[in-house]
């Protein structure tokens, strides 16, 4: 049985592989990156010159690492530490193996060219404990006032397996879900083309509730209401009905939501990791070479502001009142940053993409974390023979909570609360013992023999990521008729289309990426600038490993009419 609740469609091939390449543009970055011949060169002229590199995220710190190792110097920005949304952290006075991801904890094995870092700078991964996923050993659905304990969906009442059922019945006569899974599998990019296509004509206008109100399948209000309280693998969707249809498609077309591992001891020892990591392949640079060497171990400072200068340069200026020219720069932090936190120069773009920019979407995100000294809820119930307590989904402020443990006799963690949109802005006044003590009187009202409070040996770490300056939400995600921005975000790698005045400053990070709020498009959108860069620093790629730039016409996203 699979992990899902509701499941999406039954995948033709269980063995066969995916990737989180499309269905937008099909290209096969995971490819590009195993290739022997590499990613691409520049030529020697162009060695030891600087590159601007603003945000150490994820995207950032990819990128960086790249451009390093053709040779180019990379300078990055960080406002914050390095890492972004990849930001784990540790309980005060607790064991600081103990930790809690504040931003990204679960990456689906489709996130290949994610995948291509975390095997290379020696991470280890771990199924992530989602409802009834089979690293969970058990889940409570909790829909008003009414508990279901579930180890496999069989074990739920019929109406479930039915909305399960109605939502496989969407996704097939609406969105042609299994040809499109098919398809992505064997990375047959004309079938993609050709059934994507037609759904962004199609459905571009509509919202994800229009499309299940719109389906035969989805009549039940009933049935819509408790699809958008449990959802479908990582929990309850509601939050995402006013989003754009597409952007739900494409999360199950590529299984983003399928089959999720966590990074043991944290994600954001990737970016870290790759920071101090001295590539054994690297031009220019003798080997022993890393990003923090060539930043004598410290990023610059947060960017304040951002201009064009005299022969199409770009100039940074930052919180150390440093003033810096480059010839190129890659910004990879949300993309609101640059009509807000950094003062702007509007010559940086094509008035359509500062347009583009102002139009971003981002959903809100909260999430509280407890230490506790042991996994208690794996203690059996002697009256019901049942876990005392289970990963547990429910319409109360608390909406998800996840039990995260590593082993029997060690400390433990409790997520007592993941939240997104609506749901996330309920917390933002709350403080965060506050938000604990609220969180707490709803789960005891679903386990009222549970004394989780005598458990919990620190003090409660937590996020809403619409507070945090530097982000100002969680990730991007399109409202419906937004896909015309969002592919002129994507698109901004291409610069020979720019105006020449307007080329220089490349865009990458999630929020450029068709796929936001995954970590695989933070890594995709680094490597579309990279390729920008090496470009337009005259270099290009080995012939037998083309870039995203180079196949780009080929599979480029559709373009809807703007008349």
């Amino acid at each position: 049985m699979t992990s899902t609740v509701p499941n999406a469609v039954q995948h033709t091939d269980a063995t066969e592989p995916i990737t989180m390449f499309g269905p937008d543009f099909p290209y096969a970055y995971d490819d590009y990156l195993a290739h022997p011949a590499g990613i691409g060169q520049i030529p020697a002229t162009g060695h030891g010159t600087e590159v601007a590199v603003i945000g150490g995220g994820l995207s950032g710190i990819v990128a960086a690492y790249e451009l390093m190792k053709m040779g180019l110097r990379p300078v990055v920005y960080e406002a914050d530490e390095i890492g972004g949304r990849l930001r784990t952290v540790g309980f005060d006075g607790c064991d600081p193996r103990l930790t809690a991801e504040m931003g990204a904890m679960r990456f689906p094995p489709s996130s290949t060219a994610l995948q291509h870092y975390i095997d290379l700078v020696g991470l280890e991964t771990r199924p992530f404990p989602n409802p009834l996923s089979a690293a969970t050993p058990s889940t409570v659905v909790d829909l008003k006032g009414e508990s279901h304990y579930a180890r496999t969906i069989d074990d739920l009442p019929q109406v479930y397996r039915d909305v399960m059922d109605a939502w496989n019945r969407c996704l097939e006569e609406g969105a042609d879900f299994s040809d499109m899974n098919r398809a992505m599998r064997e990375r047959d990019v004309p079938r993609i083309r050709e059934i994507w296509a037609e759904l962004v004509r199609k459905l571009d206008n509509q919202t994800f509730y229009g499309f299940l109100c719109d389906s035969d399948a989805f009549k039940s209000f009933r049935h819509r209401e408790i699809f958008g309280q449990v959802g479908f693998g990582t929990g309850g969707w509601d939050t995402d009905f006013p989003n754009s249809i597409l952007e739900i498609l494409r999360v199950v077309y590529t299984e983003a939501d399928d089959h999720h591992r966590g990074i043991v001891g944290g994600s954001q020892q990737l970016p870290l990791r790759l920071w101090d990591r001295e590539p054994q392949k690297i031009v220019h640079w003798p080997l022993g070479t890393s990003l923090s060497s060539l930043h004598d171990g410290t990023p610059r400072p947060a960017v304040t502001r951002l201009n064009r200068t005299a022969g199409n340069r770009i100039t940074v200026t930052d919180a150390d009142g440093d003033i810096r020219t480059y010839q190129a720069a890659i910004f990879t932090g949300q993309s609101w940053l640059l009509l807000s936190k950094i003062d702007c120069d509007d010559a940086l773009f094509p008035i359509d993409h500062w347009t583009a920019m102002e139009r971003t979407h981002y959903m809100e995100s909260s999430k509280l974390f407890v230490p506790v000294d042991r996994p208690f809820w794996l203690d059996e119930d002697v009256a019901t023979g049942r876990d005392t307590m289970s990963m547990t989904l429910t319409d109360r402020m608390t909406r998800g909570t996840y039990l995260l443990d590593d082993g029997p006799d060690r400390p433990a963690v409790i997520c007592l609360s993941y939240t997104w949109c609506d749901d996330s802005l309920k917390w933002l006044p709350l403080s965060p013992n506050e938000r604990m003590d609220v969180m707490l009187k709803s789960l005891g009202e679903i386990y009222p023999d549970v004394d989780i409070r005598k458990h919990i040996i620190g003090n409660p770490v937590t996020v809403s990521w619409e507070n945090e300056p530097w982000f100002m939400g969680a990730f991007k995600a399109n409202l419906p008729g937004h896909y015309r921005y969002q592919r002129r975000l994507f698109t901004h790698f291409m610069q020979d289309r720019l105006p020449a005045d307007r080329r220089g400053l490349f865009l990458a990070g999630d929020d450029i990426s068709w796929t936001a709020g995954w970590a695989e498009g933070a890594v995709q959108t680094a490597l579309n600038a990279v390729w920008g860069v090496m470009t337009q620093f005259g270099g290009a790629t080995d012939a037998t490993n083309p870039g995203p730039g180079d196949v780009f016409d080929d599979i480029a996203p559709v373009e809807l009419p703007e008349d």
